[in-house]
């Protein structure tokens, strides 16, 4: 059986404080976007893990899906499975490639094995491999909080739009990110500024890691003003980056981003 785990781009990210569990307190738009992994599990005599696409680091233990096949098997009489991933989301790019891989594994061990579990079961299992995993069980646009793995659902459809994603040849690790970030409240939270008009994003919407991110990373800052001069009408680095999007009301020629960046047109 295979499915097609895809990425997630945050619209705004706010660090409101700092847990005593160690974990961080944020609030953050996520919104699927169509860039996609290929994910095939069948039966087999052993567990194993293969992957093609882009280098995968770490070892086969390490693998959030492989994870999710030992977390399963406490609680389910499960067979070996030979598991297959072509990754194509970027690595290192706060798109979620890595969780997606994880929820999705998790529902089609449900569908594949009748799992029988709800929707409730499998978000529970999916914040188990990592905070924003369970967002990809609905996969659907919410509003995500506390440390990104609750979430309300909003009415959000960009599809008039055009979403145009550059990654640069850049890895920013989520600790890089964080460091320098100071958790502040927010007076006004994300859940009501995402009603607001496109147009007026720019102003009122931020992500928080941009902040140490930029400082550390010219290219990145620079592919965000570069986005803008080229006539977005929102732009912004997704999660931890290294990615970012923009929003145009109609596609952009981004040629000269081509070069030495990965670009997606969505």
């Amino acid at each position: 059986m295979i499915l097609f785990p895809n990425a997630k781009i945050n619209i705004g990210l706010n660090i409101t404080e700092r847990r005593p569990d160690g974990y961080h307190n944020l609030e953050t738009i996520f919104y699927p976007i169509d860039i996609k992994d290929a994910l095939e599990v069948v039966k087999s005599d052993r567990l194993s893990f293969t992957s093609s696409g882009l280098d995968i680091p770490g070892l086969m233990e390490d693998n959030l899906c492989v994870k999710g096949y030992h977390m399963l098997k406490q609680d389910y009489d499960l067979p070996p499975v030979s598991i297959h991933l072509h990754k194509h989301i970027p690595i290192g790019a706060g798109l979620g490639g890595g969780s997606s891989d994880a929820a999705f594994f998790i529902r089609l061990m449900n569908d594949e094995f009748k799992l029988s579990l709800s929707v409730e079961e499998m978000t529970d299992y999916a914040r188990r491999l990592g905070a924003d995993c369970a967002f990809f069980v609905e996969n659907k646009p919410v509003f995500a909080f506390e440390r990104g793995d609750e979430f309300e659902n909003i009415k959000l459809d960009l599809s008039a739009y055009k979403i145009v994603l550059v990654m640069p040849p850049v890895h920013v690790s989520t600790g890089e990110a964080f460091r320098g970030i100071k958790p502040t409240l927010v007076k006004d939270s994300l859940f009501d500024l995402i009603r607001e008009p496109i147009a007026d994003w720019k102003r009122l919407i931020k992500n928080d890691f941009e902040q140490t991110v930029f400082k550390n990373h010219v290219e990145i800052r620079g592919i965000k003003a570069a986005l803008y001069e080229a006539g977005a009408i929102y732009s912004s680095m997704s999660g931890s980056g290294a990615s970012v999007f923009g929003i145009f009301a109609e596609t952009p020629d981004l040629k000269f981003l081509e070069g030495e960046n990965e670009v997606f047109y969505l």
